[in-house]
């Protein structure tokens, strides 16, 4: 069967199932309520919401980088080298790199890239330490979070990081992202 054949059997069915009177919303199951959302949130929003109890600041979060973070991502926070598959200058770097993103040889760190602390903690939370994901505390992710922004600089080393604090931080690519003018493809109530 060629592409074409399929594409055009697939908008057929599309319009036959239309105009078959099957709905175009389905009333399936009831809402989750957002204690059921908060336990398997794919991803933290800017906001916070659904962000966890918790604290953590620069010193702790120092003790928890050396323990989980700095074999592959460095003592100084700059990465390590021997991963083929990363760009030079870029080997699991967390900071630095402002301003590289529009060069020739952009480095994508936190710093750099990541518009919003949410998503640092939600990434840690979720994917890190690579050996063991979703093994830290939530304190010890406020922490490590804290100890990134601060050695970063985009807080003070005395700030300490919480579901308050952590979505008031000001990223400094916050504004380098081109909103999706798109409407959404589902439609809500």
């Amino acid at each position: 069967m060629t592409r074409s054949f399929l594409a055009a059997t697939g908008v057929a069915l599309a319009f036959a199932a239309n105009g078959a009177g099957y709905p175009e919303h389905y009333e399936l199951g009831a809402a989750a309520t957002d204690a059921e959302i908060r336990v398997v949130a794919i991803a933290i929003p800017p906001d916070g919401k659904w962000l966890p109890p918790g604290r953590g600041d620069w010193a702790g979060g120092k003790k928890v980088y050396e323990t989980y973070c700095a074999a592959c991502h460095g003592p100084d926070l700059l990465g390590v080298t021997g991963f083929s598959d990363m760009p030079a200058g870029a080997q699991l770097r967390l900071i630095g790199g402002r301003g590289t993103l529009a060069s020739p040889k952009p480095i994508p760190t936190v710093e750099s890239y990541w518009p919003y602390a949410t998503t640092l903690f939600d990434y840690i939370r979720r994917a890190m330490p690579f050996f063991a994901p979703s093994s830290l505390s939530n304190d010890d992710i406020y922490a490590v979070s804290a100890y990134i922004l601060g050695e970063a600089k985009i807080i003070e080393k005395s700030a300490v990081m919480s579901a308050e604090t952590l979505p008031k931080v000001k990223m400094p690519n916050r504004d380098g992202f081109i909103p999706d003018p798109r409407p959404e493809r589902f439609r809500t109530r």
